[in-house]
């Protein structure tokens, strides 16, 4: 990659809290902060925070508006809200925010993702895994145009490849890779 990021963003949806689990199981403490969104409607993500929690070495926490990001600290956004980076001082935080679904996902993947090619540019991490439909694509292709490095889930680890594939489709990728590679490809990405 030739370059640490500072912030790691995820976007998951069918058959990816499974996927998730498997990543953030393999992580240290020692890597850079993690934001995810996956889709899921509102009661379901503070559960879902709970569980990755327990079963990971990370601190992850469904995320609350102004959350300051921190290495070994993963925020999942809330459902029903979409979550975007905004910058605080020389660090990062989170926003979270009401509005319209985006891509008929509320939260959106790409707001996420948008976000983080806005804020952190070059800085950041992007990783869309397992789902159907494109939510996630444009905002991918927008990260990789704005220099960071782009992750997909490959299709036969994904239990719907659609997302990987319309980001693949827009040429935002730069590798595909399952999961287990993709955690040390995080893993690495401080060396």
């Amino acid at each position: 990659m030739g370059r640490a990021p500072q912030v790691i963003v995820v976007g998951s949806s069918t058959g990816g809290t499974a996927v998730v689990e498997t990543i953030l199981a393999k992580l240290p403490r020692t890597v850079p902060a993690i934001v995810i969104v996956q889709h899921m409607p509102a009661g379901f993500t503070h559960p879902f925070a709970q569980r990755l929690d327990m079963l990971s070495a990370l601190d992850v926490v469904e995320a609350s508006h102004r959350t300051v990001l921190r290495p070994g600290l993963v925020l999942i956004a809330p459902g029903g809200h979409h979550l975007r980076l905004a910058p605080r001082g020389n660090a990062y935080c989170v926003e979270v925010i009401d509005g319209p679904p985006v891509n008929y996902h509320k939260p959106s993947i790409d707001v996420l993702f948008h976000s983080a090619a806005q804020i952190a540019g070059r800085r950041a991490l992007g990783i869309l895994l397992t789902g159907m439909g494109n939510d996630g694509a444009a905002g991918l292709k927008a990260m990789h145009d704005a220099g960071a490095h782009t992750i997909v889930q490959d299709e036969a680890s994904c239990v719907v490849f659609g997302m990987p594939k319309a980001a693949i489709a827009l040429g935002g990728v730069d590798e595909v890779l399952p999961p287990a590679a993709i955690a040390q490809r995080i893993i690495r990405t401080r060396e």
